[in-house]
């Protein structure tokens, strides 16, 4: 695995390198429900739109996962790709979401666009817009 991880990250500048890993670590946080990284890592202005058009806040996200309205079970990166600009990146990818929302379990294989803005040298996902996969 730690094999497969160096092939991923060979040829990519510390930058984007930061970057796949914080998209990648998001997804661990939303799964493990680790709020504080979380609160620490979106940008107080995101704006989170699902695959079925549902719309939210930092907070909305947040107090979803607290309150158990919207619980990740499993999410696995099937591939991604990053482009880094002065100030911003853009993350696309392609994965699989197992997720619980009001007590039913679906599966769907969602393509993924995030972008994440510099501010005082970190990163911050302040877009992330998700839709099924063709």
């Amino acid at each position: 695995m730690f094999l497969l991880c160096g092939l991923v990250t060979f040829g990519q500048s510390k930058q984007e390198q930061e970057v796949i890993q914080l998209s990648r670590a998001k997804f661990k946080w939303l799964v493990t429900k680790k709020v504080d990284s979380l609160q620490y890592y979106l940008d107080e202005r995101l704006t989170y739109i699902h695959s079925n058009g549902w719309v939210q806040t930092k907070k909305e996200l947040i107090d979803d996962l607290m309150s158990g309205k919207l619980t990740y079970n499993a999410i696995e990166v099937i591939s991604d790709s990053i482009r880094v600009y002065p100030k911003s990146a853009v993350v696309t990818g392609r994965g699989k979401f197992t997720a619980t929302m009001n007590g039913a379990t679906n599966v769907f294989e969602l393509t993924y666009s995030e972008t994440y803005v510099l501010q005082k040298r970190e990163w911050r996902l302040a877009s992330r817009h998700a839709s099924r996969a063709q």
